[in-house]
Order: structure tokens, then sequence, then C-alpha cells
């Protein structure tokens, strides 16, 4: 798109010109790995993932004493910011990881060791503590109820439900979603259903997502579909493919909104997740 002459000759014609851009060439959606903090309104919070968003989380938000994080899976995307988070290394913090996963400390430790990077994790392991969880089984974190149930992906992935204030929010990433809802049991119904905002693995276009069944994501039609499945009232199109330019999520992003309007003609809002936005429930 092109300024003309007329566009810059009064502050009135740039006025108008600049509401008629696209909203991605304000800004770009970000690319960090998952990482979506939750605070409610007594302010505990929980730390969904460890990615590289981790790093930003830790040099933007207030520091506390005591830090959870619960995590989807291991793959690295998922890890790879904790030994950047600056609260490992500060003393009188704790940090509780929570994980289905057996051997979650054992696999931090390794992502920790030479050569891989300077300090090693036996130095800070005092300040960590690993706790099991299993699906289906809720739990409580400061006073969050918390759920969670596997999903379909390579190596598996669990999503999260976390209920405060008389809200519902659900941390869904790296799930190959189905149309077919009688795939989901009762463990999956747990967590998703009657959800006020869901972050929800959107990754693929659908030609995408038909050259790569099994690879454990979803897109974003199906996100939709999902979501009108089980009466979540509100998205935000998450996981980004890292080949899709800003330009590309914007038209996905449009896309989806017109999917749930016109076809699913369903009462679900989409938003699409960029690096920093806080959401209000």
């Amino acid at each position: 798109m092109r300024v003309q002459r007329r566009d810059i000759e009064s502050l009135d014609a740039r006025q108008r010109f600049l509401s008629t851009l696209p909203e991605f060439i304000y800004g770009t959606a970000g690319a960090n790995t998952p990482c979506v903090q939750l605070v409610a309104n007594d302010g505990n919070g929980l730390i969904f993932d460890a990615g590289t968003g981790l790093r930003v989380l830790a040099k933007k938000s207030s520091p506390q004493k005591k830090y959870s994080i619960l995590l989807s899976h291991l793959h690295w995307d998922h890890i790879q910011g904790f030994p950047f988070f600056d609260p490992l290394f500060e003393p009188n913090v704790k940090i509780d990881i929570y994980s289905p996963f057996p051997e979650t400390g054992a696999h931090f430790a390794k992502q920790m060791k030479a050569p891989y990077f300077p300090v090693d994790f036996d130095t800070v392991k005092d300040k960590v503590r690993f706790v099991p969880i299993q699906a289906g089984k809720e739990f409580s974190i400061d006073g969050i109820k918390l759920n969670c149930c596997k999903m379909s992906h390579p190596g598996d992935s669990y999503a999260y439900s976390a209920q405060a204030d008389g809200k519902k929010f659900v941390y869904a990433t790296d799930v190959e979603l189905y149309l077919d809802t009688h795939k989901y049991g009762n463990e999956i119904e747990a967590v998703f259903s009657g959800a006020d905002f869901a972050v929800l693995d959107s990754q693929y276009t659908m030609q995408e997502a038909i050259e790569k069944i099994r690879w454990g994501h979803s897109p974003f039609s199906y996100a939709v579909d999902f979501a009108a499945q089980m009466g979540i009232s509100r998205i935000c199109l998450f996981h980004h493919e890292p080949e899709h330019d800003d330009k590309k999520l914007d038209s996905i992003l449009h896309a989806a909104r017109w999917y749930a309007k016109f076809i699913v003609q369903a009462d679900v809002k989409v938003d699409i997740a960029v690096e920093g936005t806080e959401v209000c429930l």
C-alpha cells in the first residue's frame, strides 16, 4: 500500500490514511515460544509453559517470592526459557513446576548441563520443586482450582483448566483437535466445557493441516468448531506456524471470525495471540 501526496496534505488526511491501514502493520505478533500467565483477582498467579516467553515475563513483571509453572509437555520450545528465567538465580525465590510427565526434573537438568548451558542445574536445584499431577484429578494452587487432560500430540500434551473468581480459563496448546466429538472423553469435557476463555492451538490453515495429519496441531477452523461444541465463549488462536508472517496471521484471524459467524453460526469471540496482550475476564 503506497501513500499518495493527498494523504499527507493535512492532519485530517493523514489520520484518514492511517485509519485505512491493516492492524498487522502497527506491530508484530512476536516470536517467543509459549508462556502464558494467569493472575487471579487476589494477585495469585500461575504460569503455563516455560518457553522463551518466560524470560520476557520475568523482565516485565513484578518480582515474587514464589512461582508456579504448569507444563503442557516437555518439547524444547516449551521449556527452553527456564534457564533464562531471572528469578531462578535470585535468593529466597521458590519455583514449583507441575507436570504429568515422570522424570520432569531430570529433563530440566539435562538442558542446563555443559556444554549446553554455563550454569549447572545442581546450583539452583534447591529452589525448584517438581510436583507430579494426574489427568482428571483436580488440584488447587493458591486457591485456583485446576484440572488437566491428555490431548493428541506426538509424545502427548496436556490441556489445563483454571477456575477462580467465577471464571474458567483453559490453556490448550500443541493439540490436534477432531470434529467428531465422540472421540472426546469425560476428562476432556471436564476441562473445556463452558470455559469463558481458551488459549487454543490453531497453528494451521486447513490445507496445511491436511498435509500434516498427526503432527499434533490444529487448523483454526477446528478450533472454532471445538469451541462451539464445548460452549467456550472466547478463544485465542495460539501457537502460530513459524512460516506465517504477520500479514498471514491477520488474514487467519479475519477468516476465523468469518468462519465463526457465517459457517458455524456460533457466538464465539475470536482473538489471536500477540506478545504482551492482557485479557481481563
